[in-house]
């Protein structure tokens, strides 16, 4: 009786907690600096990043995440330079957490790729918290495609289990998944194709989300906007800074995290808010 009466009350306290402050923040994909010309140059791509990183230092976020492919051809120096170059731009108070894409490690990546990526840009997988949220970013070039590199695919494997399972004990209102490759782009159980990763491993690491409580998987790649849904998991594929595909538009996703649920949207560049309201959509119709 003692111990039921403890956890009733623990649950009652759980029940009395304020609300945290909904927060929001920004995914930036693919600016992929050189693919609107396959190389020969990167004016667009950079116009188009520059625009971008404006809005982001307008609209204030709480962070930035920038979901791979941050160039067009893995090591080219001087699209990397560029790259960070503009990325700098971002004001110094909005942390960017940057995230490796398959044109940043190469589409199968080696030892060497991802040792040439850490060097300028960092871990190549991370985990970052903010009001609750924790982020895990991690290396989907790896699980798309581990054959030259299995080891380093076995060492994020046991990374990615132990931060899950911390975040999930500190008691994490949100457990994001944030990294290049759609998990899927419409059904969990849809067939191999270049965009997705293979139904072999997407099988386990849902599972292993599913496990730990993960609601929110957020990824770029496809190079146009998609949404898919496995219960309680959501695939939100976000379309590209840069060149798009299928007939879609540049642009970047305002995600608003709340206590209950991560609402978030896709805006062209050509239609971006003012500013982000985080007023429930119940007050908001007021």
């Amino acid at each position: 009786m003692k111990r039921l009466r403890l956890a009733c009350s623990a649950l009652a306290l759980a029940a009395a907690a304020p609300a945290a402050e909904p927060f929001f923040f920004i995914q930036l994909s693919d600016p992929q600096l050189g693919m609107f010309t396959n190389n020969a140059d990167f004016a667009q791509d950079a116009a188009n990043f520059e625009f971008a990183v404006a809005a982001v230092n307008r609209l204030r976020p709480a962070f930035v995440v920038i979901t791979g492919d941050l160039v067009h051809k893995p090591g080219d120096v001087a699209q990397i330079a560029e790259y960070r170059r503009i990325a700098a731009r971002i004001d110094a108070s909005i942390p960017v957490h940057h995230i490796a894409g398959n044109h940043d490690v190469e589409n199968v990546p080696t030892p060497e790729s991802l040792a040439a990526y850490t060097r300028v840009f960092g871990a190549d997988r991370f985990v970052f918290r903010h009001g609750g949220l924790v982020g895990i970013a991690l290396n989907s070039s790896l699980i798309h495609s581990p054959d030259k590199a299995p080891a380093k695919l076995a060492e994020q494997e046991d990374w990615l289990r132990a931060e899950l399972k911390k975040a999930r004990d500190e008691g994490a209102r949100h457990i994001v998944i944030f990294q290049h490759h759609p998990w899927f782009l419409g059904s969990a159980a849809e067939p191999d194709q270049y965009f997705n990763i293979p139904l072999s491993r997407r099988v386990t690491y849902l599972s292993l989300f599913r496990e730990f409580g993960v609601r929110y998987l957020f990824c770029g790649h496809y190079h146009r906007n998609a949404e898919g849904r496995d219960g309680a998991l959501e695939n939100i594929t976000s379309g590209p800074v840069g060149k798009p595909l299928g007939g879609a538009k540049s642009g970047l996703r305002v995600a608003i995290v709340r206590d209950a649920a991560i609402e978030h949207r896709y805006y062209d560049l050509g239609d971006l808010p003012v500013k982000i309201d985080l007023a429930p959509a119940a007050v908001k119709r007021k």
